[in-house]
C-alpha cells in the first residue's frame, strides 16, 4: 500500500473511532503526536491520540461523526493532509460537565507525517478546540 493509502486507512481508522487496535497497523512505533489545543495538551503520542478520539466518540459524545472535505498527499514531503469537519453531541458520559445535549461541527485538519516504511510517524491536528468545547456547553 502506498503512504497516502496509509494515511487514509489511519485516518478513517482513528475518526471512526476505532481506537488504538484500529490504528496500530498504519502507525510506526513511537509516532509522535502534536496539537495546540488545551484538551490534548497532556497527549504527545499517536496511540494515545487513538484512544482519546475513541473515549471521546463512544463515550462523551456517541455517534459523533466526521465529513470529510478535502485530502491531499506532498509525495516530496511524505505529508498527507485532511480537512474535515466533526459533528457531535454531547450526551454520554465525559467531559468536564455532565452531558449537555449541545452539539459542535467543528472544522479540523490533520497533518500526517509518513515514514519510508510509509507508516504514520507524526500527526499533527490543527483544531479551534475552544470553539468545540463552547458549542458543547462546556465552556
Amino acid at each position: 500500500m502506498s503512504a497516502f493509502e496509509n494515511a487514509k486507512k489511519f485516518f478513517e481508522a482513528c475518526e471512526a473511532p476505532g481506537g488504538w487496535a484500529a490504528c496500530k497497523d498504519y502507525v510506526a512505533p513511537g509516532a509522535t503526536f502534536a496539537a495546540q489545543s488545551e484538551p490534548l495538551v497532556d497527549v504527545k503520542t499517536v496511540e494515545a491520540y487513538a484512544e482519546w478520539m475513541k473515549g471521546f466518540g463512544t463515550i462523551t459524545a456517541p455517534g459523533a461523526r466526521y465529513e470529510l472535505h478535502t485530502a491531499a498527499f506532498d509525495p516530496e514531503r511524505r505529508i498527507a493532509t485532511f480537512f474535515a469537519t466533526y459533528h457531535a453531541k454531547h450526551t454520554g458520559e465525559g467531559g468536564p460537565v455532565p452531558p449537555t445535549g449541545k452539539t459542535t461541527r467543528s472544522d479540523y485538519v490533520y497533518v500526517v507525517e509518513m515514514d519510508k516504511a510509509d507508516k504514520v510517524s507524526r500527526l499533527t491536528k490543527i483544531w479551534n478546540a475552544p470553539w468545540a468545547m463552547r458549542e458543547l456547553g462546556w465552556m
